[in-house]
């Protein structure tokens, strides 16, 4: 995936593509960022963390566009939403998060709200960069108030 995201750099410079350019400039600035913050080597996995960070955040700023009522700013964040979307592993659909979660809460057999965070630890491990997370909360959060 990073070879995939150099490439695009120059497939980007070469058809004078101006958004994509800068976001996947955004991205190996991040990489670089966490490589020299935490002395983490550039890798897939990395490149997943940084990905899911700046999509979580143009999320948020969405829904703050919204209240503003500013489309212009919406229609441009999504856009950026969706280049970035091409650095992830392939999302799962909602039956499938849920089914995993299933399985989960069949391993850990959690008895109260406060395995939580049992539950989560192993959602993030099976999950992570595969679904939204916030979305995997709420389900989890669904569940253990059905217990």
């Amino acid at each position: 995936m990073v070879e995939q995201l150099e490439k695009d750099m120059i497939e980007a410079m070469k058809q004078k593509d101006k958004e994509k350019l800068t976001v996947i400039r955004m991205i190996k600035a991040s990489l670089k960022q966490e490589q020299i913050d935490h002395k983490k080597e550039i890798n897939d996995d990395l490149l997943i963390d940084v990905v899911n960070k700046q999509v979580k955040m143009r999320k948020d700023s969405i829904s703050e566009f919204e209240k503003g009522n500013r489309q212009d700013l919406i229609d441009k964040t999504q856009a950026e939403i969706d280049i970035l979307m091409n650095y992830l592993p392939e999302q799962l659909s909602e039956e499938e998060v849920d089914k995993i979660i299933s399985s989960i809460f069949d391993e850990v057999k959690p008895t109260s709200a406060k395995d939580m965070g049992k539950i989560m630890k192993e959602a993030t491990a099976k999950l992570k960069g595969k679904a939204d997370m916030k979305q995997v909360s709420t389900i989890i959060r669904e569940k253990l108030e059905s217990i």
